[in-house]
């Protein structure tokens, strides 16, 4: 029989106490609860990790807080559910997380309820991007579900920027933000010109079908959903769990995780689940990778075996693989570096080989879309200067997110150039007329690839910096009307 995997994924939790607001916590964590309004945040009772308000993650006056409506309050739901923040204006609205390694991986994860927050009905559709890439579409078909959205990418500074974009579709909005760091080794299909999108991570044959794993039980806090089916498998489980191979383990799936698993009722039976391509309007066809993990839960008779051969689409899962037996103390984590081959939908199958005497296994699964992260950010020089500029000057234009990416998004009044291969650079700043006060800021002399600034009619006072002079490339200046 065929499992068919879910496109959502939904999680529940307990509720919380008081805590004060943080930045990156001991362990590298940012947990943002959106549109908390409290100055304080909280610490969650179930996971014990702290969340805290979006309001330092964002710009002042972004968006607007809200609630669900009452009827979606129900006592199941967590905390973290109940607020989020809608972008009613502007095309593109965006959280920038800071403290981060350049070169790292990281997991970020969002979190969506509308829970009817605005009495509307009516249900958004709306693009994510992390920096300059696309993420995600995010598509609310109904009030109710709790949905998550997770992508593992490498981070090139020493920030990220995750932004909302508005595509005509309805109000974006989000009610929470999860940043997690990750080893440089672990999944290996991720590096600084791909990225992973979360399809499904599987819990098979949990004793409580309802509950999830998460930290602490996974030091990484990834989310894995229980699977089970009393009528088609049989669920098998082991109390000590199951061990990584230290320093060697490319996935580090959790003891908790790895300490049950299922196999077929049937005992000549096999193991199949399906899922349908999700195009998405950057890739009509994405292309999947799946990381499978084997370990043998049950102390085998003499004289039997349990070895398994893996398909998909009745073809060879991996090449590089010969039949597979679980390793009684070990995970064994089957993966592909590279996508499967596009197909209309994808069916893998475990089945016991013509010399097992034990039907087949399997513990736990993720399966996940590549994400092109190829388009370069504009010069990181250029984005520092510009930023400082907008925080002296509490600049209230358009300014949000990458300053020249994707370019249909440009900022207000910048010009940027686009070497072939090479960052974005700012060329042109026209802030005349703009209610700007104070000196004029040596910050702009930063800005190393200026051509154009226009700082006329304003309320500026005090002399030209002198640093303004010496870029090679600025070739009008105009501070009149100060």
């Amino acid at each position: 029989m065929t499992l068919w995997l879910p496109l959502l994924l939904w999680i529940t939790a307990a509720a919380g106490v008081p805590q004060a607001r943080a930045q990156p916590d001991n362990k590298g964590f940012i947990t943002i609860d959106c549109g908390l309004s409290e100055e304080m945040g909280y610490v969650d009772n179930a996971t014990k990790l702290s969340y805290t308000p979006d309001a330092g993650f964002i710009d002042a006056d972004t968006g607007t807080n809200h609630i669900i409506s009452p009827e979606y309050v129900v006592p199941a739901l967590a905390k973290v559910w109940y607020s989020l923040r809608s972008f009613p204006t502007g095309m593109r609205n965006c959280y920038t997380l800071r403290s981060l390694m350049p070169g790292l991986k990281y997991m970020i994860r969002g979190r969506f309820k509308y829970g009817n927050y605005d009495g509307l009905d009516r249900l958004p559709v709306f693009d994510l991007h992390i920096g300059a890439n696309y993420w995600h579409t995010v598509n609310i078909t109904n009030s109710t579900d709790a949905v998550f959205v997770e992508a593992i990418v490498v981070v090139p500074e020493d920030f990220m920027q995750v932004c909302l974009v508005d595509t005509g579709g309805g109000t974006p909005f989000i009610s929470g933000l999860d940043l997690r760091p990750l080893k440089r080794t672990l999944y290996p299909q991720v590096t600084p010109a791909q990225g992973l999108v979360l399809f499904a991570r599987l819990n098979f044959g949990p004793t409580d079908e309802t509950f999830y794993v998460r930290y602490p039980d996974d030091p990484h806090d990834r989310i894995w959903r229980p699977w089970g089916n009393k009528v088609m498998w049989t669920e098998i489980s082991m109390a000590s769990g199951v061990q990584n191979i230290a320093n060697e383990d490319l996935f580090e799936a959790p003891k908790a995780v790895l300490k049950t698993a299922i196999k077929p009722r049937n005992a000549s039976g096999d193991l199949e689940f399906t899922w349908y391509p999700v195009p998405t309007p950057k890739d009509p066809s994405p292309g999947y990778i799946a990381i499978l993990h084997f370990a043998e839960l049950e102390i085998l008779p003499n004289n039997t075996v349990r070895q398994l051969n893996i398909t998909l689409n009745s073809k060879p899962l991996y090449l590089y693989t010969s039949d597979i037996v679980p390793d009684r103390i070990y995970d064994i984590a089957l993966y592909n570096s590279g996508p499967f081959i596009r197909h209309n939908n994808y069916t893998i199958s475990i089945n016991a080989t013509a010399n097992s005497t034990l039907p087949p296994i399997i513990n736990a699964a993720e399966i996940f879309s590549l994400i092109p992260t190829t388009n370069l950010g504009t010069d990181s020089q250029d984005v520092s200067a510009i930023m400082a500029i907008k925080a002296k000057y509490q600049v209230k234009k358009n300014w949000m997110g990458d300053p020249c990416v994707p370019k249909s998004m440009a900022w207000d009044r910048l010009t940027c150039s686009y070497p072939p291969g090479s960052p974005p650079r700012i060329t042109s700043v026209n802030l005349s007329s703009s209610g700007l006060n104070g000196d004029i800021s040596s910050t702009f002399a930063n800005l190393k690839t200026i051509q154009y600034l226009d700082l006329s009619n304003n309320n500026l006072t005090g002399s030209i910096p002198d640093a303004l002079s010496q870029l090679p490339s600025l070739t009008f200046l105009d501070v009149s009307g100060n």
